[in-house]
């Protein structure tokens, strides 16, 4: 099951299932979260509650998708109460790539470098064979659900920024119960968008680089990860045509973390288990343009494609000024 969030003529929130090319407008609950908190409160699952309150109002995703009216899959009324967070050095990538990591980790672990080093720490206890806690993998903060951009958005890049790239990546949605307890509601497509000439400065300034808009969606993929997931990302110059395209491959089949793992040490912070909140987790990628030397210019747009999430997720590259900041003393 696939579900939307938009908008609908007059502005008001509508969520629907997503069949081929048709919403089927959900009766009774405007948001993914309301219905998410629903599920919960009915101890249903989200695809049982969804199909027994899809209505008969059918709209044409084509519609929603020319007027600008698709929103993010999952997000918060307050957006502080919505963290983006991700995780790194996850995936092994396709065949050839998967080889040459394992050549560069295979050596003795003094010499290798910090990322090759958590690469490995992955590989070797990523996942556990009890089920349990495994090893912990790299996280980072991105922001809140201010960040958070639909498709046909622009991913704006701050002016102070050396690079805009994409990372087509699986994201996680979750809410906290109200026990304390998180739920996650299913995955979304995402371009998780980062500065990678900043970050290959110094190692130490991936907190800086990470700090940034990120696309999502279109569409909340109910239920399970399949194993292994294909896609396509492309690179679109301001006239439409493609200037770069590559394939890239997700899943726990192509990883080297289990999706519980990284869970695991995500949520064993009690800071994110606050009631109420929502959290969109970036869970890695193993296929970048920037890889390919590719600089991706302001007016070219990102396309982010896999058929287990329906509709592809684009967005534009933008610039924003970002005037100097100083502090007063009060």
């Amino acid at each position: 099951m696939l579900l939307i969030q938009f908008h609908t003529d007059a502005g008001a929130r509508r969520i629907g299932i997503l069949d081929t090319d048709t919403v089927r407008v959900i009766d009774g609950y405007a948001t993914t979260l309301e219905l998410a908190q629903a599920a919960i409160a009915g101890k249903q699952t989200l695809a049982q509650l969804a199909a027994t309150s899809a209505g008969d109002e059918l709209i044409p995703y084509a519609t929603l998708a020319a007027s600008g009216r698709i929103l993010p899959p999952l997000d918060h009324p307050d957006a502080a109460h919505c963290y983006v967070t991700g995780t790194g050095l996850t995936h092994l990538g396709s065949a050839d790539t998967r080889d040459a990591m394992h050549k560069k980790i295979g050596g003795e672990v003094e010499t290798l470098s910090d990322s090759m080093k958590m690469f490995r720490m992955g590989v070797e206890g990523g996942k556990p064979a009890d089920g349990g806690p495994g090893v912990q993998p790299e996280w980072f903060y991105k922001g809140d659900g201010a960040i958070v951009r639909a498709t046909g958005q622009d991913l704006d890049m701050p002016a102070f920024a050396l690079d805009g790239g994409e990372e087509p990546e699986i994201a996680g949605l979750y809410v906290i119960g109200e026990d304390g307890q998180p739920y996650r509601l299913g995955y979304a497509i995402g371009n998780e968008f980062s500065d990678h000439v900043t970050e290959r400065q110094n190692y130490l300034y991936l907190a800086h680089s990470k700090l940034r808009s990120c696309g999502l969606g279109p569409a909340l993929l109910v239920g399970e990860l399949p194993q292994h997931v294909e896609g396509v990302s492309r690179i679109l110059d301001e006239a439409g045509q493609v200037r770069w395209e590559k394939a890239f491959v997700s899943g726990e089949q192509n990883m080297s973390h289990s999706i519980a793992n990284l869970e695991y040490h995500h949520f064993k912070y009690g800071l994110f288990r606050r009631p109420g909140d929502v959290h969109i987790h970036f869970f890695g990628t193993a296929t970048l343009s920037v890889a390919d030397n590719i600089v991706v210019k302001p007016g070219e747009s990102f396309e982010i494609v896999s058929p287990q999430f329906g509709p592809a997720l684009r967005n534009r590259l933008a610039v924003v000024d970002t005037p100097y900041v100083k502090v007063k003393s009060l």
